[in-house]
């Protein structure tokens, strides 16, 4: 499979809205990838990636956008009825992504692949008030608190949720994890903000949540809001 030029073959399908024509394309490629997870790994997110990094620059319209999420979606959804379910791991995920539609649909392909891989989940997607988001981790229990995708405007709530958590030891077994967005875009900062675990992409997201289930932030890790006081913010917070 040439990843490569499939995806630009799609990513033009993709901005056009033309659906006959992505759904040719990716027929094409489900017959020479692996499994459809590696369709999502190789041809999905990085189609996605080069769509949001093109929109931020300003070199694709809104309509352009507005169809090649949306088209994609469609596309993610499909794949995701194919995955391989893999034996349950007893290990429970409360996860939130940014608000926008591009930060929707990047959680939503992260949830199916994490699901898939045997973990429990439960994928809010974004706009959610930090004191919500402590209210569910409370009933919840989760073994991992995952925020992926997020947007620069997202960064500061959940630097404050990391904050409150810590401050008032909610779930102390549990793990934070964070990962896309603006944390591949601004590196450190995941780690600056307290954060026990964090990745750039899906697959390197199941990797490091299969291996490092017992890595936690370490105090001198954290060098954003060391001496604030935790507070229980009412803005709405997406990871």
């Amino acid at each position: 499979m040439n990843a490569e030029l499939i995806i630009e073959r799609l990513f033009q399908s993709l901005i056009s809205g033309d659906r006959n024509s992505a759904r040719q394309i990716v027929a094409e490629a489900r017959s020479g990838a692996p499994s459809t997870e590696d369709l999502t790994h190789q041809i999905y997110w990085p189609a996605l990636e080069m769509i949001n990094t093109l929109y931020r620059s300003d070199q694709l319209t809104a309509l352009a956008h507005h169809y090649a999420t949306r088209l994609l979606r469609v596309l993610v959804d499909q794949a995701q009825s194919q995955y391989r379910q893999s034996p349950r791991r007893n290990t429970k995920i409360c996860m939130f992504s940014g608000t926008s539609e591009a930060d929707e649909l990047a959680g939503q392909l992260v949830a199916d692949l994490i699901e898939a891989d045997g973990y429990e989940v439960f994928f809010a997607g974004g706009g959610i008030a930090n004191d919500e988001i402590l209210s569910e981790i409370g009933e919840q229990r989760p073994d991992i608190l995952l925020m992926f995708a997020s947007a620069p405007a997202d960064a500061p709530n959940i630097r404050l949720l990391i904050d409150t958590i810590r401050g008032i030891n909610a779930c102390p077994n549990m793990q934070i994890v964070v990962g896309g967005g603006v944390f591949n875009r601004a590196p450190g900062l995941a780690e600056e903000i307290g954060a026990d675990l964090w990745a750039r992409t899906p697959q390197e997201l199941l990797e490091k949540l299969a291996t490092g289930q017992t890595r936690r932030a370490t105090a001198d890790q954290r060098t954003v809001g060391r001496n604030r006081k935790a507070t229980i913010p009412r803005r709405t917070a997406a990871a």
